[in-house]
């Protein structure tokens, strides 16, 4: 992958987060939701003197967020891309433009900038995702993005020694 981009910059602020899955690993999605969009409502609210300044000159729109998480599934992200005219192979992992363009989709189908898409195929994740228990072609991992640009990664990694070995 280029990494001269503007998805990769030189310095940066990571968070990395790690919880105990309960139940699904959408667990996790509700929690970056809601983090995301505190971040962004809070950004809004607290600099809206700043954020109109800057919006003289470089012109942007506050990200808009759906009440619950908007999760769309591989299957669902190909078939939007499919009905666009995008011919996408549903086990490679998308190109930039076509992540861009999935943004566009989104936000005419959900009105969302701020969605996150899972279930991505185990060829375009690392060995220790943890496979999806009804299809092990795809894996319990997702992206996070703003209108079509990617912003961060994870997914339920594989806990299992055995399994962790045969994906080796």
């Amino acid at each position: 992958e280029k990494s001269n981009s503007r998805r990769h910059l030189c310095e940066f602020t990571g968070l990395d987060m790690e919880m105990a899955i309960n139940d699904h690993y959408n667990e996790v999605l509700r929690v970056l939701h809601a983090l995301f969009r505190h971040i962004f409502t809070g950004l809004e609210e607290r600099y809206a003197t700043e954020l109109a300044v800057i919006r003289e000159q470089y012109a942007s729109d506050p990200v808009k967020f759906t009440d619950e998480p908007c999760i769309l599934h591989w299957d669902e992200g190909m078939e939007m891309l499919k009905a666009a005219g995008i011919d996408q192979d549903r086990m490679e992992d998308l190109s930039t433009a076509h992540e861009l363009k999935l943004g566009e989709l989104v936000k005419e189908k959900y009105g969302a900038d701020f969605y996150m898409m899972d279930r991505y195929p185990a060829g375009a994740r690392p060995f220790y995702t943890m496979p999806c228990p009804d299809d092990a072609d795809f894996t319990n991992s997702y992206d996070l993005f703003i209108r079509g640009q990617e912003i961060c990664s994870g997914a339920q990694r594989v806990h299992d020694p055995t399994m962790l070995e045969e994906n080796l």
